[in-house]
């Protein structure tokens, strides 16, 4: 039985290019971090909502790093270019470079906050 860790990568982040998800919006703060608003939709979302008083958007704040990487994400550039334009803005603070800019594409792909336009489905 093969554990869910063990599955190697097939997919090469580096030449994927990361599309931002249409309908999400975000802003910067004033002190220049992006924070996301996601919309909280369904069934149990709007009871919560109604009965609790739970908020209709979520807030997502992004660490400074984050918050770089963000609007860069224009469809045009790849991970690799996103790369190399992080490690000229952070240098040695951006180290492991390569692993941490890829754990996060992954993870604001799992949340839909973006797709990649030139990924090949499963």
């Amino acid at each position: 039985m093969k554990k869910k860790n063990d599955k190697k990568m097939d997919v090469n982040y580096l030449d994927l290019t990361p599309v931002k998800a249409q309908d999400l919006r975000w802003h910067k703060d004033i002190k220049d971090r992006v924070i996301l608003e996601v919309e909280n939709t369904g069934a149990f979302n709007t009871i919560a909502q109604k009965i609790f008083n739970k908020p209709r958007f979520t807030k997502v704040h992004l660490d400074s790093q984050g918050s770089f990487i963000w609007p860069l994400i224009d469809g045009e550039k790849t991970v690799a270019d996103i790369a190399v334009l992080v490690k000229e803005q952070f240098g040695e603070a951006a180290e492991p470079l390569y692993p941490r800019i890829i754990k996060y594409f992954q993870i604001v792909e799992s949340y839909h906050f973006i797709r990649f336009e030139n990924k090949t489905a499963k």
